[in-house]
């Protein structure tokens, strides 16, 4: 009884897990924030943020490359975030981190949520490093000093003490 138990909830996660993964196969038609058109702030909410948080896991381990915009070459810290924005909700953001800390709704780091986005002031110039807030005080976000795109935690002693802003696209 309970392996047939234990054999149904492996089952119904699986679907669960297909059908998430179906519904994050089309991505809406591109809206820009850097062409003039109004920026829309709101995303609908969690079902948008979830996307952007499961396309972002897909990104680990790909290569850390100044000022690149694609998987296949390298990705920088914005190039990563543009590319996810881009790719799983449809959003063009602008190409650098203190472009797009100018468009996100400004919240309190401590009342982050999965998707939103964090901001770093790491070479001494406001916002010049971006990642995307997981959840449990960890952000995604490609670092040059590993090389790799990572998982990181906010409370690690370098990011604490660089952590200068929170933003939003979300409702």
């Amino acid at each position: 009884m309970v392996l047939e138990y234990r054999n149904a909830i492996k089952k119904i996660a699986a679907l669960g897990l297909l059908a998430l993964l179906a519904s994050c196969g089309n991505a809406p038609p591109l809206r820009s924030a850097i062409d003039g058109r109004p920026y829309p702030h709101s995303l609908q909410g969690q079902e948008k943020a979830s996307e952007v948080v499961i396309y972002a896991l897909g990104l680990m381990d790909i290569d850390y490359r100044f000022g690149g915009k694609n998987p296949q070459s390298g990705l920088d810290c914005s190039g990563m975030v543009t590319y996810i924005y881009r790719n799983a909700v449809g959003i063009e953001l602008p190409p650098n981190a203190a472009r797009i800390a100018q468009i996100g709704r400004e919240i309190d780091p401590a009342r982050l949520a999965p998707g939103d986005l964090v901001f770093f002031n790491t070479t001494g110039q406001s916002f010049s490093h971006v990642g995307i807030y997981l959840g449990e005080d960890r952000f995604i976000h490609a670092p040059s000093s590993n090389g790799k795109i990572k998982v990181s935690s906010l409370k690690a002693s370098y990011y604490a003490k660089r952590l200068e802003a929170a933003r939003t696209l979300f409702d």
